[in-house]
């Protein structure tokens, strides 16, 4: 059994894939569109091009994400994604990656739990913590 974040994104989905591909590497497994699936799909007028399920590997993770169904905004609240990582220069980037157009909270720095710790929303709202220990 394991634990799968699935991420909505209100209509931004698609720059959302693009940007954690840009930021980590993140490789795209599958990706499904409202206009692709089988049968009458109720959505909102110009959303039949928007992702209905996409499937990015971020590392050893798979993260799950969608535009949504267009009923209301996005609320991403009350967690964060920890991203761990190996080496110190690794987490500097991913985290001024991450960071970019988003919010700090936490400053990158050295802990006494780990080589570095930050915390950050991403520019989609998304929480992140990083670490190297």
């Amino acid at each position: 059994m394991h634990v799968q974040p699935y991420l909505f994104f209100h209509g931004q989905c698609d720059e959302a894939i693009a940007f954690y591909q840009q930021a980590l590497g993140a490789q795209l497994n599958a990706l499904m569109r409202y206009e692709e699936a089988p049968g009458p799909t109720q959505v909102p007028d110009g959303w039949c091009e928007k992702v209905m399920h996409a499937s990015l590997q971020i590392g050893q993770s798979e993260v799950l994400m969608s535009d949504g169904r267009g009923e209301h905004e996005a609320r991403l609240a009350g967690f964060s994604l920890h991203l761990a990582l190996h080496s110190v220069l690794a987490a500097e980037k991913a985290f001024a990656a991450l960071a970019e157009e988003g919010r700090i909270d936490m400053p990158l720095e050295k802990t006494f739990w780990a080589q570095r710790f930050g915390m950050l929303h991403d520019r989609f709202g998304v929480g992140w913590m990083i670490s190297c220990r």
